[in-house]
């Protein structure tokens, strides 16, 4: 599933697959699933910590680097790019494709246990 954000005013495009878990835990060491449902309370509340966008980044730039591969391997060299990622702005747009992404697999799995159970 993908999603074209405007990043200052740059459209950025974003990607949720079943790849994402493990590439998120190759690249940070660190668990997607965790880490999202740490930062949902935190974006409904807009208070965010330290610890809170460091994960924002990453999930970012791990959803960025799926759409486009072509982005620098160093997430530091990609936020770079950017005068300013704005957690307010971008983290409810990537949890929403995180969501919708995560509803489509729900799906697909539903679908599959149906045609095996005929």
């Amino acid at each position: 599933m993908k999603k074209t954000i405007m990043v200052n005013g740059k459209p950025v495009e974003f990607k949720a697959t079943a790849s994402t878990t493990r590439r998120y835990r190759e690249k940070f060491n660190r668990d997607l699933f965790k880490d999202i449902a740490s930062l949902q309370p935190a974006a409904e509340s807009q208070v965010f910590t330290a610890a809170d966008l460091e994960c924002f980044e990453n999930i970012a730039y791990i959803m960025a680097y799926q759409a486009d591969n072509t982005i620098p391997d160093d997430p530091n060299e990609w936020l770079d790019q950017f005068e300013m990622l704005s957690i307010y702005n971008v983290l409810p747009e990537l949890i929403e494709l995180w969501q919708l992404n995560t509803k489509e697999l729900e799906n697909v799995k539903k679908k599959v246990e149906e045609q095996s159970d005929q």
